[in-house]
């Protein structure tokens, strides 16, 4: 960007301070900002033949006024004129609500423009804007930009202020792609794309335009997320892990069943990563119960072999408990010291297992935030693992890190993230994806059921129950709120013990409980000793129940499909067939939608691609702590190609010598500079 651009908006003639305080309200401060303010959609304003045109389809067209205007008021100060209007050789009628004073200027034989939606039925346009004399008037475009505005500003006022820009600056629009790309990939120059957004001429020129802005965006956002992974790969020249593949073959081979060849592809992306002299920073993808606990166990043991420490970090005792036991068992037959650490480990043998890590004859070590203690120390931390990594927090995990001198890291999850959030939310990270499940799992048969169903539903439930399985009920909210008419646990809880007139012992959790009562409440339900565990979605995660063989959710048209699908994953983790029924009466066609595409897909991270569509980015991880990037033109969505090439590019470019000393990249360059990412700084 050159200086002129950097200017305020203010050196702009024909914007005053009143103007210029009123654009910083929408984040425009300088000449640059006002460029790049693009519209987030066009109207289609060429003129068209009315026999082509759909019903209820927006239509600008030109015609000659044939009749005097009538004019009728009704309600408070509401109004709607009609008047017809001879458009080719359609007489139509043309209706304006609350524009009584356009009367005056309706003469008859009058040359307007009209602009609205189309009712082929009654013959008539609902006119959002009118233009008096013919169509082909100075600056009008047949494709009219709209923007989003704040406070008194209109769209159209922010078009005049950026060709007043554009008049006054599109000589200084620098060039920010190097031109064999441009050449490559047949992009429109920034000027040219800058005035085409703005201004285009037809339909061609905006997509042209667009293409090449989406890129720029992606490209110069990826080449910071790649900086930042190349330093902090750089910067953290990890411990080269020594391990002999027989053991570990020795080790895969004594497991009671084969792995997937999905296992098999991510298990070769760890042990190569342990391996390399830069430490490890991967993310681990994998659907409920697609084997990653397996994967885990088996870095761990790689990581032992090497006469390192290993850490497994999970959110819950429970969790805790399930995992130490199930590697145990894998790991028994080849002398592996596993320790477990939760908050209930206390007195002598808690100082043992404080003792053993620091004299390193604790190998593994899994456990919960007890792990992170200032007391807990590690003779030599080789690998940290955190499950389900949305729930601990970026100081947690880096307390656990920092244990050792730049340990390898593995972050697990569950929650199936669709590829262009995961490139971009994560990018900083190696992604490795779990995409296949172990043969012969059971699939967890979904049904939608109506809310006046809920008898058939629960005598389906106790049939479940009376066979000794155990089911989960799920609900929205905690107790009744006035504002959602939704179910809730604290009253679900109650109908179902009298609905089960304590034949079954039914269960109550929820986010209001301490931590030591979910733990009691869930060893409860995991003991068997509560039959019905109704809850709320803090059951998303962090428990695994084998029994367990039906699931009930509540006013499920709430939830997203991931969610829906992570609720769903408590159930069928035995060898028993399981049910998930969702409870709702969706009154929008998405609702509709989601409910149809859950009893339909199994697959999570299908589920997340096509709930990424219905919800975008932000609704997807929540806006708080979506981690994601505002950006100005592109889509992750829609533009999720552009946003692979963008990072393939980007990768390419940060690690070869020409970048980071050609002059063809140094506009590129400087954006990366200016980031403060060399400097050391995180990326916003």
């Amino acid at each position: 960007m050159t200086e002129e651009l950097e200017k305020n908006v203010t050196s702009i003639r024909g914007i005053g301070e009143e103007t210029a305080s009123m654009l910083a309200t929408m984040g425009i401060h300088t000449v640059e900002d006002l460029l790049t303010y693009y519209p987030f959609r066009f109207e289609d304003q060429r003129l068209k033949d009315l026999a082509e045109v759909d019903h209820d389809e927006k239509v600008t067209v030109e015609g000659s006024v044939m009749s005097a205007p009538s004019l009728t008021f009704y309600g408070r100060n509401k109004s709607r004129l009609a008047v017809r209007v001879m458009v080719g050789s359609y007489l139509v009628t043309a209706v304006f609500f609350n524009r009584p004073y356009l009367k005056k200027k309706l003469q008859l034989n009058t040359i307007v423009t009209l602009s609205g939606k189309w009712n082929r039925h009654r013959q008539q346009i609902i006119v959002n804007e009118v233009k008096f004399g013919k169509a082909n008037h100075v600056h009008m475009t047949e494709f009219q930009p709209f923007y989003s505005v704040k406070g008194d500003l209109t769209s159209k006022g922010i078009h005049r202020f950026i060709r007043l820009a554009l008049t006054q600056y599109f000589h200084a629009i620098e060039e920010t792609i190097p031109t064999f790309l441009l050449e490559k990939y047949r992009l429109l120059p920034r000027k040219e794309a800058i005035r085409a957004i703005h201004f285009p001429k037809n339909a061609e020129e905006i997509k042209q335009a667009r293409r090449r802005l989406v890129y720029e965006e992606f490209l110069q956002f990826q080449l910071k997320i790649q900086a930042l992974r190349k330093i902090e790969r750089e910067k953290s020249a990890g411990a080269a892990l020594s391990f002999k593949n027989e053991p570990l073959k020795m080790m895969i081979q004594s497991l009671p069943f084969p792995l997937t060849t999905a296992q098999k592809r991510v298990l070769k992306e760890i042990l190569y990563d342990l391996r390399s002299p830069y430490r490890m920073n991967r993310l681990l993808q994998g659907d409920v119960g697609s084997g990653k606990t397996v994967v885990a166990a088996i870095a761990l043991f790689a990581t032992a072999l090497s006469g390192y420490q290993g850490a497994l970090m999970v959110p819950t005792e429970i969790l805790a408990e399930q995992h130490a036991e199930s590697i145990e068992k894998l790991l028994s037959p080849f002398s592996v010291e596993i320790a477990l650490l939760t908050g209930s480990v206390k007195g002598k043998r808690r100082k043992e297992i404080q003792a053993g890590l620091e004299d390193g004859r604790i190998q593994i070590i899994i456990g919960t935030h007890a792990l992170i203690q200032e007391d807990i120390q590690f003779s030599n931390l080789g690998l940290v693992i955190t499950d389900e990594q949305h729930r601990f927090g970026v100081e947690q995990r880096r307390i656990l890190r920092e244990k050792g001198v730049n340990p390898n890291t593995l972050i697990m999850t569950a929650t199936p993230i669709p590829r262009t959030l995961a490139i971009t939310a994560f990018g900083e990270l190696d992604i490795s994806v779990i995409d296949e499940m172990p043969a012969g799992r059971k699939r967890v048969k979904t049904y939608w059921a109506k809310p006046e169903m809920l008898e058939q539903v629960l005598s389906m439930m106790e049939r479940e129950l009376k066979k000794g399985r155990q089911a989960y009920v799920i609900c929205p909210l905690i107790e009744e709120s006035e504002k959602l008419d939704v179910q809730n646990a604290i009253d679900v809880h109650a109908s179902l013990v009298q609905f089960f007139r304590h034949r079954f012992k039914i269960g109550l959790m929820h986010g209001r409980l301490s931590p030591e009562e979910k733990e009691a409440v869930m060893r409860d339900f995991s003991e068997n000793n509560v039959h019905v565990l109704v809850s709320t979605t803090v059951v998303e995660v962090g428990v695994n129940v084998p029994n367990a063989s039906m699931m009930v959710i509540y006013d499920a048209e709430r939830f997203g499909l991931a969610q829906l699908h992570q609720l769903r994953g408590r159930v069928g983790r035995g060898n028993h067939q399981s049910y998930c029924i969702l409870l709702a009466d969706p009154k929008s066609e998405t609702g509709k939608e989601r409910m149809r595409i859950m009893t339909e897909t199994y697959d999570g991270f299908l589920l997340s691609e096509k709930d990424l569509k219905l919800r975008g980015p932000g609704d997807f991880f929540g806006k708080k702590q979506s981690g994601l990037p505002d950006f100005k033109i592109a889509d992750m969505v829609h533009d999720y190609r552009a946003l692979e090439v963008a990072r393939k590019d980007a990768e390419m470019f940060i690690q070869s010598d020409e970048f980071w000393t050609k002059d063809e990249f140094s506009r590129l360059r400087r954006q990366v500079e200016q980031s403060g990412i060399l400097d050391g700084k995180k990326l916003d």
